[in-house]
Formats: C-alpha cells, structure tokens, sequence
C-alpha cells in the first residue's frame, strides 16, 4: 500500500520528444519501487519478501485481475454498437499474438535458453499467459521465471514502447481508431499507456480511443485464452520440440 501510495503521488509523467508524447504511468514506479525494496539485504524488507510470502502472492495474484476484467466491460459498454459493427476487424487482431512464438521462440533457443523460453514466448507475459503457466507449471519452475521476467520486463519497458509506437503510427497514417484497436495487445499498462497517448493527440476523440482499446483489450484477455491454449500451446510445443531436437541432438517432451 505505501508503494501504490508513493506511485500515485507521482502520478502519470507526461514529457515530449519533438512530436512523439511519452506517458510513463504510476505503474512503472510501483514495479520499480518494488525491485528497489526487495534487494534491501536485511531488515523488515527482508522479511516482507520472503519466499513464503513471494510464493503466497504469486499464487493467488491473478484474482488481482478480476476487478480489471470488469472495468474493461464498463468502459467498452458506452460505445458497444460501434464497437459490434466491426468485431471482426478486434477478432483479426488476435492473429498478432502468435508473433512472440513464431519470431521469438527460435531466437530464444537459439540463445541456449530452454525451459523459461515456454514461459516467456508464449505471448506478452501478461495475465493469460500467467495464469496459464502457473498452473501448469507453478511460478516457482524454469517455465514460471520465464513469464515472471517477462511480465516485469513489458510492465517496465512496454508501457513506455507503446506510449512511443502509438503516436509514431499516427505519424504514418494510420487512423487513431485503428491504432487504439491494436493497443490491446493484453496488457493493461501498454494499453493504457497507447491509449492516454492517442488521446493526447486526439482529445476530441478520448471516448472513443478508450472504448475501442478497451475492446480489443476485452477480447485478448477472453478470446486471447482460447488462442494460446488450442493454437499457440500446440505450435509453441511443435516448435520447441524440433529445435531442441536438432540443437540438443534429443527431443524435450516433458518441457513443453
């Protein structure tokens, strides 16, 4: 509560880089403030981080998520016969999300990691793919590192590269819907970051840009899950199974 507190007292940093509006949110303070405490060696952060403390709120974080579910549907509710009019465009959009597998995956283990690259190339790390490999894997295994070090690496460095890429599109062409259509990728922090920046572009349209972010982000989170567990699982393990298999010389079964 004091590091949500000390990250809501900075608030949302708005700055600009010529015509590109950079938002880093309260967020990125909270996760930073965290990692800072936690390497405190001795004292009452030391027994704040425990292991069984950091193994009981990885356990239970996801139910964390459920209140975001429901602002999602609030927020998309207002603008809802628009945003059905075009829902095939938001189903399109989940195409995208075996990116991470298809380009990322090979890099991985052609970097010698194995085991934390199921969990950490399985999508964005954000909370379907947590969920996801806690229970199959727990967080605690190399599967679990892998999501884990993803999930603070995009809630870090992604809130920042979408609140870059957003406006840069914008600069191309792309339509401000469009672009708030693609910001929800399945990340809170990224779609939010992508959004506040379109709107501070556009604040005619601030609406609009949120309810069809939160749309696409809607859909991620419910039809995203359906897609990673009978697409993307599938394909992640075909992928991992024969490169392993040339690179190691044996294939891995059990891992993937």
């Amino acid at each position: 509560m004091v590091i949500d507190f000390i990250a809501e007292l900075i608030g949302t940093l708005t700055f600009t880089l010529g015509t590109i509006t950079i938002s880093v949110l309260p967020l990125v303070f909270a996760v930073i403030l965290g990692i800072v405490f936690s390497l405190i060696p001795s004292g009452f952060f030391k027994r704040l981080y425990s292991n069984d403390r950091v193994k009981f709120a990885g356990k239970y974080m996801i139910f964390i998520m459920l209140p975001l579910m429901a602002r999602y549907g609030a927020d998309v509710a207002p603008k809802i016969n628009e945003i059905l009019s075009i829902g095939w465009v938001f189903l399109i959009h989940e195409a995208g999300n075996l990116g991470t597998i298809l380009f990322g995956l090979p890099i991985a283990l052609l970097l010698g990691i194995r085991r934390e690259a199921i969990g950490s190339t399985l999508g964005l790390g954000r909370e379907g793919e947590l969920a996801y490999i806690s229970e199959k894997y727990t967080l605690d295994s190399p599967e679990g590192h892998g999501v884990l070090g993803i999930y603070l690496i995009g809630t870090v460095f992604g809130s920042i590269v979408f609140s870059i890429l957003a406006p840069l599109l914008l600069a191309m062409g792309f339509d401000f819907r469009a672009v708030a259509m693609s910001s929800g990728v399945g990340s809170a922090s990224m779609m939010t970051a992508a959004s506040s920046a379109l709107v501070a572009i556009h604040p005619a349209h601030a609406e609009t840009i949120t309810s069809y972010a939160a749309a696409s982000q809607l859909l991620t989170s419910f039809i995203g899950t359906y897609i990673m567990y009978f697409i993307a699982v599938p394909l992640q393990r075909f992928i991992y199974n024969h490169m392993t298999a040339k690179l190691d010389k044996h294939p891995v079964q059990e891992a993937a």
